[in-house]
């Protein structure tokens, strides 16, 4: 029973990481990139999203990791 629930929210958590990772800007993005981040640089405009977006991949790839691991030792512990 808890292997299952482990196992469902491993896979909603990498759904969610491939969300999360697609869903950040690229570091350039193009030409317009280029001249839109020196401006928004000079101006002091923020990247809440951005930053937000990162410490939330930060978060679930951790919680993927730590699932692996625990299914790892499972399936090892099985057989």
């Amino acid at each position: 029973m808890l292997n299952g629930l482990v196992t469902a929210f491993h896979v909603v958590l990498s759904v969610a990481l491939i969300v999360v990772i697609l869903l950040q800007s690229g570091k350039s993005a193009g030409l317009s990139g280029a001249i839109a981040g020196g401006a928004e640089t000079f101006f002091g405009k923020k990247r809440g999203l951005d930053e937000f977006l990162s410490k939330v991949t930060i978060v679930v790839a951790v919680l993927f990791a730590l699932t692996s691991l625990i299914l790892g030792f499972w399936q090892k512990q099985l057989f």
